[in-house]
């Protein structure tokens, strides 16, 4: 009888070699921070600038395809454009509404659908390159914002004046005309616990002149975001970020500011002509919204020292006013009266019944900002603690604050995971930002993170530019990051400040409040694909945006789908930008790819 032979054992297959993994979230789901971001070629920015300026058409090699796409590009605008804020320009809108007499048409008055920006706005005549920060602190190009109206009005004041081809900024304000550091130093001796730099790292000036007070704070320490209409004295902000200060134009008038609750450790106004008890106190409590618990209020004005009748009543309204809300007079020196908020809401709960002003309801939404009309009520702390306990700088800026908890988003992770993984992704990514730019011999002071609050990949990279903005401290960049949360998105703010960084609310298919050529860098994640799925604005709306935005030889940074990047190159170079088109470190195959372009000096 013959035996079959034994079939040979075969051995199984060696198991595939297991590379390094590149996303956020492990094999069963669940967030972890053991991930690799992936290099990124640093020659991106050199084959970038070696690409030969106002090319006609593109070309975009994808799927070994080679595609050929061909635009019309943007005219220029007409040269009164120059200094154009859509919003705030909206000369035909402000005329109808009868405005003329009203602080409220420093408001947002946006253009109708239809009529909003088409054309490029043009600079002026002999711009150059902006002189780099910290020189900028002192001194910038007269050509850069042609206007003397400040130095005629504010020249006495020690503000700003005019040498030769430059402003110089003596550092000087109406009430501080001996400088801003002395200022300073009678602060601090006068209240020690606003310790600047520890206590007090996130500072909101009211009205800040071409921001002196910022910028001598941010040595020690501070950031500040100086804020100011654009009146009378238009070109204010416009001095100020062109000094490389953080600023953006706001008014106080029917409107909340963009800002979220408890935002600011310290608020300042140095007579800043603000009416602060008109209408039952509804601009002092807008402050009281803004101001974090236990912080401070500075108020440099002529009713705190002099002895006129009409003045002294002001004084005497100002006090009934602090003293209904909960405030405590904690200093008057001189020209300076300072008050601090309370750090919970046993005062206003012991306050008489009926006394004025009252609560908010309790379903008020003091992180709500966006066209939100201002209401004449005291905004609730909350009851937990939330916003008030903070720790001190700069060890807050890598802490998850309280605040994380309460931020209305659909995840299920426990947020705190979700904050360090996200922070190792940014700062992994930054990293490779700074070696492609090479950041450091470009001077990028000015920086905006478009999509703040939402962002990322696999849905859980929500806290995308509060550690996008972080990374960029941690690598010593010398630069300050806006971050803006689009509406759209999960409101992120109160965390950003929490953190110690700063941010604005703000929907991409309008204007920005900021004057042409004011960043350096503009960087957004996901933000066209984002806004694509609304269906409520079109991406060369946003372009045309940011290339008024973007100063002649800044950069645009953009991390988004593939399904989106054909129609972004052909509008970059519409716009005059020139760009490439990078893979992410995940490689070829990822379904992102890196939009890297240049808005060229003429």
């Amino acid at each position: 009888m013959s035996v079959s032979p034994r079939p040979k054992k075969t051995l199984p297959p060696p198991p595939p070699s297991v590379g390094e993994r590149t996303g956020i979230v492990d094999e069963n789901g669940a967030m972890t921070e053991d991930f690799v971001i992936g290099e990124f070629d640093p020659s991106a920015m050199d084959e970038l600038r070696n690409l030969t300026d106002g090319r006609e058409e593109t070309s975009i090699k994808e799927d070994s395809k080679l595609t050929r796409i061909k635009y019309n590009r943007f005219s220029v605008c007409e040269e009164s454009k120059r200094d154009y804020i859509p919003c705030l320009d909206n000369v035909e809108e402000i005329t109808r509404l009868n405005l003329s007499g009203s602080f409220e048409k420093y408001e947002r008055h946006c253009p109708k659908d239809g009529k909003g920006l088409d054309c490029l706005v043009p600079m002026p005549k002999g711009y150059q390159r902006p002189i780099p920060w910290p020189r900028s602190r002192d001194e910038v190009w007269f050509s850069n914002v042609p206007h003397t109206r400040l130095v005629e009005d504010k020249g006495g004041q020690n503000w700003i004046a005019r040498k030769n081809d430059k402003f110089v900024f003596p550092g000087g304000g109406t009430q501080f005309i001996h400088g801003a550091d002395q200022y300073l130093n009678q602060i601090s001796e006068m209240v020690p616990e606003i310790a600047f730099g520890q206590h007090s790292h996130i500072a909101l000036d009211i009205g800040c002149g071409v921001a002196s007070f910022g910028s001598f704070l941010l040595q020690r320490n501070v950031t500040t975001l100086s804020i100011a209409p654009k009146d009378v004295h238009e070109n204010q902000i416009q001095f100020a970020l062109e000094r490389g200060v953080p600023a953006m134009a706001a008014v106080f008038a029917t409107r909340r500011l963009l800002y979220p609750s408890q935002a600011f450790d310290l608020i300042h106004c140095s007579r800043c002509r603000i009416d602060w008890t008109r209408e039952e106190g509804i601009l002092l409590l807008e402050v009281n919204r803004m101001l974090r618990a236990g912080s401070y209020f500075v108020w440099a004005a002529q009713p705190v020292y002099k002895h006129e009748e009409n003045l002294q009543e002001q004084w005497k309204e100002m006090l009934d006013l602090t003293r209904s809300i909960c405030w405590e007079l904690v200093k008057k020196e001189g020209y300076i009266a300072i008050w601090r908020k309370p750090v919970n809401n046993s005062c206003y709960l012991n306050r008489d019944s009926g006394a004025q002003p009252p609560l908010c309801d309790s379903n008020d939404d003091p992180d709500s900002v966006w066209y939100v009309s201002l209401s004449p009520c005291i905004t609730r702390l909350p009851e937990n603690g939330y916003g008030a306990n903070v720790t001190t700088w700069p060890v807050r800026l890598h802490y998850p604050p309280d605040r994380l908890r309460s931020i209305r988003m659909d995840a299920t992770t426990s947020r705190k995971e979700l904050f360090k993984a996200e922070s190792k992704y940014w700062k992994e990514i930054v990293e490779s930002y700074v070696g492609a730019f090479h950041w450091k011999q470009m001077n990028f002071r000015n920086v905006m993170d478009m999509r703040a609050g939402f962002g990322g990949y696999l849905l859980f990279a929500i806290l995308h530019a509060i550690a996008f903005a972080a990374a960029l401290h941690d690598l010593e960049v010398d630069c300050w990051v806006m971050n803006v949360v689009p509406v759209s998105e999960f409101n992120t703010l109160p965390v950003i400040y929490d953190r110690g960084l700063i941010g604005v609310m703000h929907d991409w298919c309008e204007p920005f409040d900021t004057y042409p050529r004011t960043y350096d860098l503009l960087h957004a994640a996901s933000l066209f694909s984002a806004e694509q799925k609304r269906h409520k604005c079109n991406i060369s709306s946003i372009m045309l945006e940011m290339d008024r935005m973007l100063r002649p030889g800044g950069a645009v940074y953009i991390r988004d789908s593939i399904s989106v990047m054909g129609e972004l190159q052909e509008i970059a170079t519409a716009v005059r930008w020139v760009c490439t088109l990078r893979d992410t470190g995940e490689g070829p195959h990822a379904s992102w790819k890196i939009l890297l372009c240049d808005k060229r000096m003429p």
